[in-house]
């Protein structure tokens, strides 16, 4: 019976969370239940010292910080400037709000790093514009699922400080590694819709009044929106890289930063930024809880013999490294299709590192197709988070249709992406190694 335990406990936990009971209530119950089966009353014990493990964890301590820098900027009227700088410019070709769309996604997800808050935000201003002039509903909702979803894997990162902690790697080095395939995903991004839009003019028109702005007056704003965020992430990433701050120093770099520029743009008033705390307050306790309860969980996985038990498994396969690495990542795929990100850094990582490390693999390189599968997580149903975002601010005659329909080519470019860097590993590795 005790072999089958680590196999009990996802069965449950999977069904408490298919009861839509709170993952990180689902984590916490499900490990108290079987710690009591196997540890007896100590297991509560053991329960405290994974809630103080997870509370004072300085690796940590840079999410509160990530997270007030994109309440602060999403409160703030910098999103609206900078998309209306990249209308101004692009606006007047075809697809060009979509092009502008996608940009603005990824130059905010390089400012925030919060996925929910970079698709809300963007969102909000990019469906009117594009349903004004006619935009294919199913192009305009799978470019801001997709463009969201990028705050997934360009850095900062929140995933990337969570995944650092539990795999206990360098947050530097994992953005450092994130960099240039999120910047190639970003890209590719931008060249479908630019080659799909160019051979159907008709799914994104342009915009003829924006063709006719002068040049000065399209100067002018480019310089006041898009210098700020630029600065901003050269001031986070710079620091950072360059070795002149921790990861938690320069998460406080931004998010002073992020207050500097809302209040010299006179946007941040004393109740947006007591909105912007609120929020950031609520999202950092919700990862904390869920951080402290899969640290609970995957304590009690391992000692229940999970890891000894996935471990025989995968030898008894015989697997080669490349074949491993499609096994797990299929795993993280699968799972990501009803478990949010949170849950599958912190259930797979601890179990899957002594694989990773025993077979030889660079963890960074693995790190990088990890973030790379759960970003696609975000856009694969039924649980889908990027469409879930978008349906709460999508008008009525935007329908999930649309959406899943305007993912798919998205998420065959997340996975084509997972393929360059699984056969050409120096896009994740190179930039760390010259740094560190």
């Amino acid at each position: 019976m005790s072999d089958f335990l680590p196999l009990l406990m996802f069965a449950l936990l999977f069904l408490f969370i298919f009861l839509g009971i709170p993952v990180s209530f689902s984590l916490i119950s499900v490990s108290a239940l079987f710690g009591l089966l196997l540890f007896g009353e100590n297991i509560f014990q053991q329960m405290f010292g994974a809630l103080l493990q997870a509370s004072t964890n300085f690796t940590l301590s840079a999410i509160p910080l990530f997270v007030l820098m994109g309440a602060i900027l999403e409160r703030s009227g910098l999103a609206r400037r900078l998309y209306q700088a990249l209308q101004l410019w692009l606006g007047g070709f075809p697809g060009g709000l979509a092009v502008s769309t996608m940009l603005m996604c990824g130059i905010f997800a390089a400012s925030s790093g919060i996925v929910g808050a970079v698709e809300i935000v963007v969102g909000m201003m990019a469906i009117p514009a594009m349903a004004k002039y006619g935009y294919d509903r199913s192009l305009s909702a799978g470019t801001i699922c997709a463009g969201g979803s990028l705050g997934t894997i360009i850095p900062p990162s929140v995933i990337v400080v969570v995944y650092a902690s539990m795999a206990q790697l360098s947050i530097g080095q994992l953005f450092a590694a994130t960099l240039f395939p999120g910047l190639l995903m970003l890209v590719l991004f931008l060249v479908y819709i630019g080659v799909r839009c160019l051979i159907t003019p008709s799914l994104a028109p342009p915009v003829p009044e924006l063709q006719a702005v002068p040049l000065a007056e399209k100067l002018k704003v480019t310089l006041q929106a898009l210098l700020p965020p630029f600065l901003l992430i050269f001031a986070v990433l710079g620091s950072m890289l360059a070795g002149i701050a921790s990861p938690t120093e320069s998460a406080a770099v931004g998010a002073f930063g992020a207050a500097l520029l809302a209040l010299c743009f006179r946007e941040l008033s004393l109740a947006r930024l007591a909105e912007a705390l609120v929020a950031t307050i609520r999202i950092t306790a919700m990862i904390m809880l869920i951080v402290a309860g899969g640290t609970m969980f995957t304590g009690i996985f391992a000692a229940a013999g999970g890891g000894w038990l996935l471990a025989d498994f995968m030898r008894d396969l015989a697997l080669g490294p490349y074949w491993l690495i499609l096994a797990l990542m299929l795993i993280v795929l699968l799972a990501g299709m009803v478990l949010d990100w949170i849950s599958i850094v912190l259930i797979f990582v601890p179990i899957f590192m002594p694989l990773v490390k025993a077979a030889g693999i660079d963890p960074i390189w693995f790190a990088v197709m990890f973030m790379v599968v759960v970003q696609t997580s975000y856009l694969t149903p039924p649980l889908a988070p990027s469409i879930f975002y978008l349906k709460s601010i999508a008008p009525p005659d935007m329908g999930y249709g649309d959406m899943y329909k305007g993912v798919l080519p998205f998420i065959a470019i997340q996975l084509l992406l997972f393929a360059i860097i699984l056969a050409w590993p120096d896009l994740a590795t190179w930039l760390p190694r010259q740094l560190f």
